[in-house]
């Protein structure tokens, strides 16, 4: 998971109210389900200490739900009587939590929010493409690529002339022109895009040749749907299917690959001492204080955690800055940090993964994961 939609949050100060609330409504007592959710919203932040007007804050944002079109469930952050991120969850949370910290509490986004790849969606046809960005909530266009004009266009046959060979030929380079054109453009967008995976929709021909063209690091995030075209566009079930797929398979194998880095960088159990950020060939964090050493320095490429894992609620000191988090509070307040406070680990870690522009991967429980549910693959090695 991704982490800049949270970076909000960090530039102001707490303490934090921190909801997770089902917003689904499948039930014929949907509205009354909806009411008896928000008074356990208000009670729990009352209970927790919150101030009255964050409380009515939270509590105003979630009275105007719409009827249709919600989410599953949804996070809502407000200090200071602002709701300052609402966001969309992918799945329902279990039961309605509200809390009230120093720290805002982001580490249930981790198994709540869309933990699946945003996606650039390329519709292509001989005369050029139309590209779309998607997510699990939203699809909007992402402009165009125009060809180059195909000059048999309106010509119902080929010519059978001693000229055939020519025209074959002219359409041919048209064709190849066009795919330049538009995997340039996808070259061009890709960057900031915010997309991690390429679809490539329409002519099996069109397709292939688009993908030829494409840069060799594009090109390993892409893949070639086989339903849809340019003219059938989103509408087509098939091709949303396909992509959702496409979607899951890519997740998966960057699990996979980051939990390999992971082992090959943790090395054997007792190669490096106690706590040390190199532990094993160097790539790897383990455990509470290499993981808190590496994000301080901005290390973590990734951060991983195991949901329920022991270390990922212990306590540590933090202060105002993402940077400031420390195992000791001695340690902390040699930062310059006079008044440091506790907060979760997971939250205060993933605080400063978000402010590196580092991700967050959950690790299933059936899969073997970090010492304590916290571990990270790093950067840099010191």
């Amino acid at each position: 998971m991704e982490l800049g939609f949270l970076k909000p949050l960090f530039d102001r100060p707490g303490p934090w109210a921190a909801v997770y609330i089902d917003t689904s409504r499948a039930t014929e007592d949907a509205a009354k389900q909806q009411k008896l959710r928000e008074r356990s919203v208000a009670a729990q932040l009352i209970d927790a200490g919150a101030d009255a007007y964050t409380c009515r804050a939270v509590l105003d944002t979630l009275a105007h739900e719409p009827v249709s079109g919600t989410p599953p469930g949804r996070a809502l952050f407000a200090a200071g009587a602002e709701v300052v991120l609402d966001i969309p969850l992918a799945v329902s949370p279990n039961d309605v939590m509200a809390t009230w910290s120093t720290l805002p509490h982001i580490a249930p986004l981790a198994g709540l929010h869309d933990d699946l790849p945003p996606c650039l969606v390329a519709y292509i046809d001989r005369t050029g493409a139309d590209l779309e960005l998607r997510d699990s909530h939203r699809r909007e266009p992402a402009g165009q690529a125009e060809g180059k004009e195909w000059q048999g266009r309106g010509h119902r046959s080929i010519p059978a002339d001693r000229h055939e060979w020519h025209y074959r030929n002219k359409v041919e380079n048209t064709l190849n022109q066009t795919a330049d054109i538009i995997a340039s453009e996808l070259a061009r967008q890709w960057p900031d895009s915010g997309a991690q995976l390429l679809v490539l929709v329409g002519d099996p021909r069109e397709r292939r040749a688009v993908h030829h063209r494409l840069p060799e690091q594009i090109r390993a995030v892409t893949v070639e749907a086989e339903n849809g075209s340019r003219a059938s566009g989103a509408s087509n079930g098939l091709l949303d299917q396909q992509i959702a797929k496409a979607r899951e398979n890519f997740a998966r194998r960057h699990l996979q690959s980051v939990m390999d880095r992971f082992r090959a960088g943790r090395g054997r159990p007792g190669e490096h001492g106690a706590g040390s950020v190199e532990t094993g060939p160097g790539e790897a964090a383990e455990g509470v204080p290499a993981v808190v050493d590496a994000a301080r320095s901005h290390q973590v490429e990734t951060l991983l955690l195991t949901p329920g894992g022991p270390d990922t609620s212990r306590e540590l000191w933090a202060g105002p800055g993402p940077d400031h988090l420390a195992v000791q509070r001695g340690e902390i307040q040699a930062m310059g940090v006079p008044k440091p406070e506790l907060a979760r680990a997971d939250d205060a870690l993933m605080r400063s993964a978000a402010a590196a522009d580092a991700e967050v991967l959950l690790v299933p429980e059936d899969v073997q994961g970090p010492a304590g549910g916290l571990g990270a693959v790093l950067r840099w090695t010191v």
